[in-house]
């Protein structure tokens, strides 16, 4: 929040980018009509919050503007919030996984005012589960939207995969543009080549 001078802890962000929070920070609890500079400043607020209260966020659903598609509503809950749907397993073999959703209803709701601002609609303090506060020691590095469970860390490192296949793509594009441009400049010369051949034929039959 812009009213927090000290900054002495980093949040990393959603798109990577880190930005700054204060430890006092982490202390406040959030209130209906709190105002943010942002969204993403809304965002750190909480997950700073719930990380110090001892629960993980998750960026939940949002709404957009009829008029030019921006989100202006945005809702943030506890990363056990609702229910995992059941699905048949595929195996017998198959370990189940591990029950993180259990209906939590804790959250907050923030909509962007007309003056451009983040003001908190909806505050939802209690949990329905054991929280586990982080002691706080030092400067801590947080993830937004991050979650603990097996799905999260396959996609985590899926989207670390991917990011490596699209500099060996970018890296295969380059050596191809390089061949390409290799075979144009030979297929030029040999056009330069005929073109002189066929030069040198029409010379040589025109003085017979």
């Amino acid at each position: 929040m812009s009213e927090d001078g000290d900054m002495d802890q980093i949040v990393e962000s959603s798109n990577g980018k880190e930005l700054a929070i204060s430890d006092a920070s982490s202390d406040i609890e959030p209130c209906v009509g709190m105002e943010f500079e942002s969204e993403e400043a809304a965002k750190v607020f909480y997950d700073a919050y719930a990380t110090h209260v001892g629960f993980i966020m998750r960026v939940d659903a949002f709404r957009r503007s009829m008029r030019d598609g921006k989100v202006v509503w945005r809702r943030l809950v506890c990363n056990k919030e609702g229910f995992r749907k059941l699905r048949p397993r595929r195996s017998e073999n198959r370990k189940p996984r591990a029950v993180t959703r259990e209906g939590c209803k804790a959250m907050i709701v923030v909509k962007k005012e007309k003056a451009g601002k983040w003001a908190v609609t909806r505050f939802v303090k209690e949990h329905n589960h054991p929280l586990v506060p982080t002691p706080a020691n030092g400067r801590r590095t947080v993830l937004l939207s991050q979650t603990p469970d097996e799905k999260d860390i396959k996609i985590r490192e899926l989207t670390a995969e991917l990011q490596r296949e699209r500099k060996r793509s970018a890296a295969y594009q380059e050596q191809l543009d390089m061949v390409l441009r290799d075979m144009e400049e030979h297929s030029n010369h040999l056009s330069r080549n005929i073109d002189d051949i066929v030069q040198s034929v029409k010379e040589i039959e025109s003085r017979r």
